[in-house]
């Protein structure tokens, strides 16, 4: 099954810090390579002016700042993303700050920042998609429209079935209630 350009919901047994709850894209997929993708759902409270400081960066001082994964967790890069009617959700990564800013300007684009990428090994994430720990859906024109925080993950899963629904709208630590 073709992979890339799915966007990977998180299964609620999914209890990883780092990955509970995420909505992640899948921007590269092969068996033989492995695959990489960005959580698109962990703002972390930061913006880009934290972190870069120079003056070629001020355009995007502003821009919130997400969390893409733990890979790589060293490295801030730019990312746009936009919907095309013919081909489906679009996307151009590791973009320079002139690029992003460009792309900030056009209508119907989003651009964010990352810190840090999501990456299996070959046969990594097949393994895990066996394991049930993701459920892979493809994206909808909607979707540059919601919110990129942790509100998306129960928005996307409860569209998917009425058991999907129950899951979604169930507390975090449903042993806490």
């Amino acid at each position: 099954m073709p992979l890339r350009g799915k966007l990977l919901i998180a299964d609620p047994s999914l209890r990883d810090g780092t990955f509970k709850r995420a909505v992640i894209l899948l921007t590269d997929h092969s068996p033989e390579q492995g695959s990489s993708g960005l959580i698109l759902n962990q703002p972390t409270g930061r913006v880009v002016g934290e972190f870069l400081k120079r003056k070629e960066f001020s355009q995007l001082r502003h821009l919130a700042v997400h969390e893409g994964g733990p890979v790589l967790h060293d490295q801030l890069t730019f990312a746009s993303f936009w919907w095309s009617q013919k081909l489906g959700l679009r996307w151009a990564l590791r973009i320079s700050a002139k690029q992003a800013a460009q792309h900030a300007h056009r209508p119907g684009r989003i651009v964010r920042a990352f810190i840090g990428y999501s990456g299996w090994t070959i046969g990594q994430l097949e393994n895990e998609l066996l394991h049930h720990s993701w459920i892979p859906v493809g994206p909808q024109p909607d979707l540059l429209g919601h919110d990129h925080d942790r509100s998306l993950w129960p928005v996307l899963l409860r569209n998917l079935s009425p058991l999907h629904r129950i899951l979604a709208e169930a507390p975090t630590d449903p042993f806490l209630n």
